[in-house]
């Protein structure tokens, strides 16, 4: 699934002082229903994200990646792996679970004050994002900054 009204959003220079890291790597496997692991994650992430991106993107980054793990978490009714990749101002984060029922975004219900947003975030906030199907489970995926280094095979429709 290729998100629709995915866009390409310009990055902000690095905070001053910090350095660009050339790349680094956040990997985590977590148990299903553990949400004490989803603010462990973005602490983790955080620290990642420090040196290599700007605050606003950072913290952009962090808020999508809960939404998307806690998203796994909560409906997959399986453990997930979170994966986090940033790469010269690039930021790639992938949520692994183990149910393939697609995520779809949806209007939050009038009583759902603080939940039913998360994908609608991604969409609005993401430069990209998508669903990778695995033979056992899918990846919900997001990038910030450009979006023309997804790899060819994220970008193709996925088979009914």
């Amino acid at each position: 699934m290729r998100a629709r009204g995915a866009r390409h959003r310009p990055q902000t220079a690095p905070r001053s002082g910090a350095h660009r890291a050339p790349a680094g790597r956040l990997h985590r496997a977590l148990h299903h229903a553990d949400l004490r692991a989803v603010p462990e994650v973005r602490r983790a992430l955080r620290a990642l994200l420090r040196p290599c991106l700007a605050e606003e993107p950072a913290a952009t980054g962090e808020l999508l990646a809960s939404e998307v793990l806690t998203n796994a978490l909560i409906h997959s009714g399986h453990d997930a792996v979170f994966t986090a990749i940033v790469h010269d101002g690039h930021l790639r984060v992938e949520v692994r679970d183990f149910t393939g029922r697609p995520p779809r975004p949806r209007a939050p219900r009038p009583h759902e004050a603080t939940s039913g947003r998360g994908l609608l975030l991604v969409e609005a906030l993401a430069a990209d994002w998508g669903v990778r199907r695995h033979g056992v489970g899918k990846t919900v995926w997001f990038e910030l900054g450009p979006a023309d280094r997804a790899s060819a095979h994220d970008r193709q429709p996925e088979a009914a």
